[in-house]
């Protein structure tokens, strides 16, 4: 089992910068950011792997990123250049095994999510 913990998540206004953790109870292969809006299905935002590999969806290249710290035990998501399409709940995701599909909501651990909200 992996517990994963989120924090960070608040109100911005667009254009402004926040940044998500994740504490992991211990380190796994995969780990990745996720986002659900109101009525919208989960998406992948960004995955990072062991090795420091990241994938990141189009929506956020250039203004997003994903790093980890030496132990792989700690997540974070650097958000620049928030827009209003950014506000959701964000969720860390873990496996321990090497998703194909990095951006798909096929890990097996997750957390409990952590607000965010964009004004125009």
């Amino acid at each position: 089992q992996v517990q994963l913990v989120e924090s960070g998540g608040g109100s911005v206004q667009s254009g402004g910068s926040l940044t998500l953790s994740c504490a992991a109870s211990r380190s796994t292969y995969l780990m990745a950011w996720f986002r659900q809006a109101p009525g919208k299905e989960r998406e992948g935002v960004a995955a990072i792997d062991f090795d420091g590999a990241t994938t990141y969806a189009d929506s956020v290249k250039g203004r997003f990123t994903i790093s980890q710290d030496n132990t792989k035990r700690t997540l974070n998501l650097q958000m620049n250049l928030l827009k209003p399409e950014d506000t959701a709940m964000y969720y860390c995701a873990a496996d321990s095994s090497n998703l194909r599909r990095r951006l798909q909501a096929e890990y097996h651990y997750w957390g409990q999510g952590t607000q965010i909200t964009v004004s125009a």
